[in-house]
């Protein structure tokens, strides 16, 4: 894995953009989700591991770094109907 390093400035509201070269480097994308844990004064931030369907302009792509079970795209597949379901008919949790 190639190291990258780089600054940046948070805003007024809190929020902190990643660099560019950053994003690139863990191919982060507008969407994707972040750990974010600190320890004395240090700060890491991390791509959340998840392997599932994420809707990228309005297209349901699978972003996951291994192969996945048949009964774990299943899941996936039922959950993301049902919730899809639920949203057309107005129906919530």
């Amino acid at each position: 894995m190639v190291s990258v390093r780089s600054k940046s400035t948070i805003d007024s509201a809190g929020r902190l953009v990643l660099p560019k070269p950053i994003r690139d480097a863990l191919k982060l994308a507008p969407g994707d989700e972040l750990e974010i844990e600190s320890s004395g004064d240090e700060v890491t931030i991390r791509p959340a591991k998840s392997a599932g369907l994420q809707k990228e302009s309005g297209v349901w792509v699978l972003r996951a770094g291994e192969p996945l079970s048949q009964s774990v795209v299943d899941d996936t597949l039922r959950r993301v109907r049902g919730e899809r379901e639920d949203e057309i008919l107005g129906e919530e949790d």
